[in-house]
């Protein structure tokens, strides 16, 4: 033994490891590496290659329609954005000559007479100004030189200072409460009264309650007070004040904070001045102002009910910043020796009132002229040569911000007019010259910030603004109208261009409750959804009269609407993708819906008007087209039904399928013949070599499997709507497939048969090959056949394949189960000599020869074919092949011992050791064929046949009888008592099959004190009829075996019940036998039914057997009557020719006396069966 597991095939161990075929996801060996359309013309026989080329095309458009588009895929270039219209004739109103040289003048004044301090990030330097300005307006330098005289002769502008009081903070408390009741007094002190600084005193500043002995008294007009806001540390004014300036170089602002502590204090006569009349009365009137305050002075008696000074500030003009002040500044006291503290908020912008230019005296306002200079401005800065100016953000340089900062400053122009004149420039230059969306945005959201802090615009530059708005929707709508043009779903760049102006456009809704005049006639978001449709209506159009004219015939009108259809769906895919998110995020505007239901009814009216005009000229050529087309359509279809919340219901394509049909069946049928040609040529071309170790099938196997696999998508891209349709269609189309199937095998096994074969060769590499291609093209059909289910209807189960799909899928299995067969009994059949040859060397073999020896050539044998197969076959097939060559080598080893008797028992050792080895051959470890395949069947017959060759004569009688036993125990035997009337109750098929002969009822038990058997036979029921009236006269043979167990015992019968098959006996026999040998293997009673022909042999009717071992008081004596209380046993009579008696074979083989009279006697047993039916 230990030489054959040295033999033990090493490859049968690694049979598990065998991969099992794999369809393949690539290309037939012949098809190039990157697709190409083919051409679509009438497809002739032997163009399978150009029909399925076609059909791969078709399968991969649809790749791209599985679900729903990420933008991720849609967003594939990033390159600039298309350039978007400009036109000159949108921008503002080109000046004439004179108005050109009057702004020129106004930019020059602008710059001569500016006053205040400039920020770091502006231009101080007054000749950089000028010539800036020389080079916007391009003006020669003796137009320059004129222009500048003309301008110093001007007088120079009136100056005034804004001062808001907006707030103040951190006071010091005056009254007893903890608070105070602060109220500002403040004006201008001019060059004239500027406090001087004497040496040798305290530090002084001054102040409104305080007579100055250095200068004269204060003019009225420079004195304004606020409001007094009561039991505060931070009080809130927000007022504001205007004041003169006579010298911006020297005045300054001074304010005082007080608490107001009398009922008429300072801040009620200050109040008062304004009806002071003349000079002289408002010199009287100050110096109570003075005197009432006077209380507070240094030297003075304090008095009660007099303000308090809170702190105070003193702000030179000139160092207002040019675009002005808004900041906290901190509270000085009046003298070193005062304690204050706080701040106070104040906004400061330095203005002109007078100005002595051509525009000012024409009337124009400071507003309009701003708008002018910024336009000129942002023409110079927005230069030709930028190099990519759709990017432009509006970036100005030093000098002209510097510019426009003091002339909007001079002018007097408000945070929300300088946004609004930004952004009414910027929007029509925009249209003449693209800009950033981001910087027009940007704009936009700066005049929104404005426009809620102040109140109102004048209704003058409110209509400017509705008209700049009214102007930038117009162009962004004409934009919109041709959205796939401008901003491409696919450049990255044009999609941000498109969110930034929807944006922009968003914005300008929010303005809309703001006007008195409303610059839209209906609201925006409807007028965005008008341009978008009419835009799809014109995109829609150019392309139809582009790619399928209504005026060419239907023919020729049919290839460019497949296109225009696919260009359709690729446009759903970017609205749904791209488009559909921004409009609804932005605008709440539907895109997506809108888009697709416009589109889709006009693509449905073309299609429904070509099918109609097709139809009747229906050809391969149309057929094609037309089902290409209605895959578009359907996919679109689908598209819509993938997005949550739709319904296709209500498409106009929803029933579009109908006018297809004639078609998608024409074309099925096409595809039918053009598979058999391609599968033709596959095997025509096939070499039956292995395309690679792995799946070890050919080229045509993955030729077939793609067919059928690119057939089986194809047909779920079809998903015909209408399921009585689809029912007939699919099984047109699996029963195609089941022919296609069976025609390549049919092809595969004629290619092989007209090979010849290598001599000597008994493995067939052709054959292995062709075995595999079986079970490749076997899975792949299949697997594409389970995937050509359609819905049934109502009627159909959730899950389960059509009735009529499932019956052609397993026929189809079951003639490729039985293709597979055959090539495999083809492929072992020239191994049988072999194996035959080292069976009977193992017979022949003398029994001086070890047994592993005598295996040792049959198991090399096997181990070289088998690792040779192993290597060839994938694992399905090397698993046929092993179960068909164990076959043989049982039928083989039956044979040899068939062919030997009268031999020792040492030839029957040997080939159950050979038995033995070939079950650890093939199983290999549990790497083969699995023990219980391996130990049924033909195995169990041959093991029987082993042991019994091994046996006495004795023993195979007994084994004879134990068959019988097993017989009764398979067929089953009941108890019950004993009826009144027999009669046949009614039984199922099995019951009826057990039942075929009829029932015998017996009662049995032992009688230990007598030392007897009694065997009492009650009735039988349902016996065959073996008479010519259709009755029988039955009688009971009572025997007991085998018959050396008990040597001394006659049997016994019963009486003979004439015309009757239910006879009712109630008999009882005694047989004198030792409870000793009814304890022995294979005792029994045997029943033998007959009938009684008085005229010729007795006829048999059936018998049953009955083992000892059971019977009561037999293994375990009983007392009393206790026995004879035994229940009644039912026994099924059995016909002992329908039984398989291995035993009786070996009886008759030997030439023992003992043996020949039980075959003897079995014979004449079956003399009296032989008239039987």
């Amino acid at each position: 033994m230990s030489t054959l597991l040295e033999i033990k095939s090493s490859v049968l161990r690694q049979v598990q490891a065998c991969p099992s075929f794999l369809r393949k996801t690539g290309q037939e060996p012949d098809s190039s590496a990157h697709l190409q359309e083919p051409a679509t013309g009438a497809w002739k026989p032997g163009d399978g290659v150009e029909f399925f080329a076609h059909m791969r095309f078709l399968l991969k458009k649809g790749d791209g329609r599985q679900g729903l588009p990420c933008p991720e895929v849609l967003l594939r270039s990033g390159s600039p954005a298309p350039a978007e219209p400009v036109d000159p004739n949108r921008g503002l109103r080109a000046l004439t000559q004179e108005e050109v040289e009057m702004l020129y003048e106004e930019a020059l004044y602008t710059v001569l007479h500016r006053a205040g301090t400039m920020d770091p990030d502006q231009v101080d330097d007054e000749a950089a100004l000028l010539g800036y300005l020389q080079q916007v307006f391009g003006t020669s330098p003796e137009e320059h030189a004129a222009a500048m005289e003309r301008v110093k002769k001007a007088k120079a502008p009136t100056y005034a200072l804004k001062v808001s009081v907006v707030r103040a903070k951190n006071l010091l408390a005056k009254d007893p409460n903890g608070f105070s009741d602060p109220y500002c007094m403040l004006g201008i002190l001019p060059a004239s009264g500027a406090p001087r600084e004497p040496s040798g005193q305290k530090e002084q500043r001054f102040g409104f309650r305080k007579g100055s002995k250095r200068s004269g008294p204060l003019p009225a007009k420079c004195i304004q007070v606020t409001e007094v806001k009561n039991s505060t540390l931070n009080p809130v004014w927000k007022e504001d004040f205007l004041f003169e300036i006579e010298d911006v170089s020297a005045d300054q602002l001074h304010l005082d904070i007080w608490d107001h502590d009398e009922d008429v204090s300072l801040a009620e006569a200050c109040r008062k001045l304004n009806e002071v009349i003349g000079l002289k009365g408002m010199s009287r009137y100050f110096k109570q102002i003075v005197k009432s305050a006077r209380a507070n002075g240094s030297g003075g008696p304090t008095e009660d009910h007099t303000d308090d000074f809170l702190g105070c500030l003193n702000i030179p003009v000139r160092e207002v910043p040019v675009a002005g002040a808004d900041r906290w500044f901190r509270l000085e006291p009046r003298s070193s020796a005062s304690r204050v503290q706080g701040d106070c908020h104040l906004v400061l912008k330095l203005i002109t009132t007078q100005r002595d230019t051509a525009l000012s005296q024409r009337g124009r306002s400071g507003f309009l002229s701003y708008l002018l200079l910024l336009s000129r401005v942002l023409r110079f800065e927005h230069r030709v040569e930028e190099p990519n100016s759709s990017s432009w953000r509006g970036e100005l340089s030093a000098p002209a911000t510097t510019v426009l900062c003091l002339h909007g400053a001079q002018s007097n122009l408000s945070p929300l007019q300088l946004a609004v004149l930004h952004w009414q420039v910027s929007s029509r230059h925009h249209q003449t010259r693209t800009l950033d969306y981001g910087y027009l945005l940007g704009l936009l959201e700066d005049m929104q910030a404005h426009w809620e802090e102040a109140a109102s615009l004048p209704q003058e530059q409110e209509e400017s603004l509705a008209d700049s708005f009214s102007a930038f929707s117009e162009f962004g709508l004409r934009l919109l109208r041709q959205l796939r043009d401008y901003f491409p779903a696919t450049n990255s760049t044009a999609v941000y261009r498109l969110e930034l102006l929807l944006k922009c456009l968003d914005k300008l809704q929010l303005f809309q409750p703001s006007f008195e005049i409303c610059p839209f006639e209906t609201e925006l978001n409807m007028d965005i959804a008008a341009a978008l449709k009419r835009g799809n209506r014109e995109w829609y159009d150019r392309l139809l009269n582009a790619k399928s004219p209504r005026e060419q015939p239907a023919p020729q009108r049919l290839p460019g609407l497949i296109e225009l259809a696919d260009i359709v769906y690729e446009d759903l895919q970017s609205c749904y993708g791209i488009y559909a998110s921004l409009f609804h995020g932005i605008l709440n505007v539907d895109f997506f819906t809108l888009t697709f239901r416009q589109l889709e009814r006009l693509v449905a009216e073309e299609a429904w008007v070509l099918t109609e005009e097709l139809n009747p000229k229906m050809g391969l050529e149309v057929a094609a087209g037309l089902f290409e087309l209605y895959l578009t359509l359907a996919d679109t279809q689908r598209f819509w039904s993938c997005v949550p919340g739709r319904d296709s219901r209500s498409l106009a394509l929803g029933g579009l399928h109908t006018p297809f049909l004639p078609a998608v069946k024409l074309w099925l049928q096409v595809l039918r013949d053009q598979a058999k040609w391609r599968l033709q040529g596959a095997v025509d071309t096939d070499s039956l070599e292995p395309v690679d170790s792995a799946s070890k099938h050919s080229s045509s196997a993955t030729t077939a499997s793609l067919c059928l696999s690119h057939i089986q998508e194809l047909w779920v891209r079809l998903a015909w709507p209408d399921p009585a349709q689809a029912q007939g269609l699919g099984t047109q189309l699996s029963q195609d497939m089941c022919e296609a199937t069976l025609f390549y095998t049919e092809l595969l096994r004629k290619k092989v048969d007209s090979q010849p074969g290598a001599a000597g060769e008994v493995v067939s590499q052709p054959l292995c090959v062709v075995l595999n291609n079986v079970e490749a093209v076997r899975r792949a059909s299949g697997q594409a056949l389970r995937g050509l289910a359609w819905p049934e209807g109502a009627s159909g189960v959730a899950g389960a394949l059509p009735r009529a799909l499932l019956g052609c899928t397993q026929a189809l299995d079951e003639d490729l189960q039985r293709e597979a067969r055959t090539v495999t009994a083809h492929l072992t059949s020239k191994m049988v000599a072999d194996i035959r040859k080292y069976v009977q060397h193992i017979s022949l073999s003398p029994d001086s020869i070890q047994n592993d020896e005598a295996v040792a050539p049959l198991m090399k044998y096997l181990d070289e074919k088998l690792a040779r197969l192993s290597a060839s076959l994938v694992k399905e097939n090397l698993t046929r092949v092993l179960e068909a060559l164990w076959e043989l080598l049982l039928q083989a080893v039956l044979q040899a011992l068939g062919a030997n008797s009268d031999v020792s028992a040492d030839f029957y050792g040997r080939f159950h050791f050979t038995l033995e080895a070939l079950v650890s051959f093939f199983h290999a470890e549990g790497q083969g064929l699995p023990l219980e395949s391996l130990r049924d069947g033909s195995y169990k017959r041959l093991e029987e046949e082993l042991r019994l060759h091994r046996c006495s004569t004795r023993e195979c009688i007994e084994q004879f009888y134990l068959d019988k036993l097993k017989q009764v125990s398979s067929g089953g035997r009941g108890s019950g008592r004993r009826p009144e009337r027999l009669c046949s109750p009614p039984l199922s098929q099995r019951s009826l099959e057990q039942n075929r002969f009829g029932r015998l009822s017996v009662r049995c038990h032992y009688e230990a004190a007598e030392q007897r058997l009694a065997v009492e036979v009650l009735h039988a029921a349902d016996l065959l009829p073996l008479d010519t009236n259709g009755l029988s006269d039955p009688f009971v043979i009572v025997e007991l075996g085998p018959p050396h167990l008990f040597p001394l015992v006659r049997s016994q019968r019963t009486q003979v019940k004439t015309r009757t098959l239910h006879p009712v006996y109630d008999e009882l026999f005694h047989f004198s036998v030792p409870v000793e040998a009814c304890r022995r293997r294979g005792a029994c009673v045997l029943f033998t039914v007959m009938d009684h022909d008085w005229l010729s042999t007795n006829d048999f009717a059936g018998e049953a057997a009955l083992s000892l071992s059971g019977v009561s008081g037999v293994l375990r004596p009983q007392a009393g009557g206790g026995a004879r209380a035994s229940q009644p046993v039912t026994l099924h009579l059995r016909r002992p020719r329908a039984q398989v008696r291995s035993a009786l074979r070996m009886l008759e083989g030997r030439n023992n006396k003992e043996a020949q009279e039980f075959v003897k006697k079995l014979k004449d047993l079956e003399k009296c069966m032989e008239a039987d039916p």
